[in-house]
């Protein structure tokens, strides 16, 4: 479940281990193997060390704003009322995936939701307090008229999924789940900041529904959008020359249990929230392969791949299921040793099919989802073929339905051999 503080944790761990790894490049050189010896032929360029058609000109980016919404009392059924209606306004919008398609023409998915949720209080003359869950997803394309050599103006239009989770009072609903599709329109000012940095300033509305009684959506933000621009010939040779392993295809297989509990994932979802948890909990996994792809690597630490997975669980209530997923990965290389490369990788939001919708009485939402999962694994021996890895997984739908009950894997630990 897409937690704000998990996303906060995820970009901030992020950032951490590229610190990490830059200082691993200054603080212990002796420990690198460093470059093959001149005796090894000479590295050769298959294309990895630029960024491959369809990632060349992509973006993210992270907006943090005011989000606006005239929750009243008007949205409670017939018969309820709320003492007081309290609505937090900082809000968060992030692009998860986005293209320029040349100067003037961009498509984005983004993820938008409050930091801190609607909030009715003292329901019917009581104490009692209820929270509206809200949350966005969109898909939009952006018209872009540059007016300055580093100023560009835009528009935004398109679509709006809209996912509202209500409350019941004495076991009927008082304010009722929505979820539905509308449209977005939106506009603001990008100003460059270097040649793959972009500030961005802008808003966004969503009209208001009135046969679920939602009110109009008004974002107005700031934040930044990293582009990822196609690398200079010099750079790439460089990355080329360096000679620093980054397997192409990796095939693993996993075994995960709760025979060790789920410590590790309630400190990584709670204590320190760089992770997500989950109300369903698995036992074990009955099957567990994946296949990972290396599309582009930096010289020495980072690495993104692509890649595919297909595992069978049995929940903690003997329920089994299946999952099958397709998702993005970023890996840091931090360590590199004579006898082995250490590294973390991290992966959000990779579709997901789940076969089972209601586990151990829980119903995770719909046969769409997404897998998130973090690993920490080492490439052993001289030409970095074995791989083993302790990863942990997680399977939700990001709150764009309004039933998501979430799925917590335990720890798993997989061989895997690169080539």
């Amino acid at each position: 479940m897409l937690q704000p503080a998990g996303v906060l944790g995820a970009v901030l761990l992020t950032c951490g281990l590229s610190t990490v790894a830059a200082a691993q490049q200054v603080t212990a050189p002796s420990q690198d193997p460093g470059p093959p010896p001149a005796s090894q032929p000479a590295p050769r360029d298959d294309g990895r060390a630029q960024y491959p058609i369809g990632l060349a000109d992509s973006f993210f980016s992270l907006n943090v704003g005011y989000i606006d919404y005239a929750f009243s009392q008007q949205q409670l059924e017939p018969g309820y009322r709320a003492g007081s209606i309290a609505v937090p306004h900082l809000a968060a919008r992030a692009v998860l995936f986005g293209h320029h398609f040349g100067r003037h023409v961009s498509a984005q998915a983004s993820y938008m939701r409050p930091v801190v949720y609607v909030k009715y209080r003292d329901l019917d003359g009581s104490d009692a307090s209820q929270s509206v869950w809200m949350h966005f997803g969109t898909a939009t394309l952006l018209s872009r008229l540059p007016v300055g050599r580093r100023l560009t103006v835009y528009g935004e239009g398109g679509l709006a999924i809209t996912s509202r989770r209500g409350f019941d009072l004495g076991g009927a609903p008082a304010l009722k789940d929505a979820r539905f599709a509308s449209v977005l329109l939106g506009g603001g000012l990008e100003y460059r900041l270097a040649p793959t940095l972009d500030l961005v300033v802008g808003g966004a509305y969503i009209p208001a529904r009135s046969k679920d009684s939602q009110p109009a959506t008004v974002f107005t933000s700031a934040g930044v959008r990293y582009t990822m621009r196609p690398l200079p010939a010099a750079r790439v040779a460089e990355t080329v020359a360096a000679g620093y392993r980054f397997p192409a295809n990796l095939v693993q297989a996993g075994y995960s249990t709760d025979a060790i509990g789920f410590g590790v994932n309630n400190f990584l979802s709670q204590t320190v929230p760089v992770f997500w948890g989950g109300k369903v909990e698995v036992s074990r996994s009955l099957i567990s392969v994946q296949y990972q792809r290396n599309l582009f690597h930096t010289k020495k630490v980072f690495g993104f791949d692509v890649g595919t997975a297909f595992t069978e669980w049995r929940s903690r209530q003997n329920d089994r299921f299946r999952t099958l997923s397709v998702y993005p990965l970023a890996r840091f290389t931090f360590l590199r040793l004579k006898p082995a490369d250490v590294y973390a990788s991290y992966s959000v939001a990779g579709p997901t099919y789940i076969s089972r919708v209601v586990i151990d009485g829980l119903h995770t939402g719909s046969h769409f989802t997404f897998q998130d999962f973090m690993a920490l694994g080492l490439f052993i021996g001289p030409q970095r073929r074995l791989n083993v890895e302790i990863n942990m997984n997680h399977y939700s739908n990001g709150n764009i339905l309004t039933e998501n009950a979430g799925v917590k894997i335990p720890l798993a630990f997989k061989l895997g051999y690169a080539f």
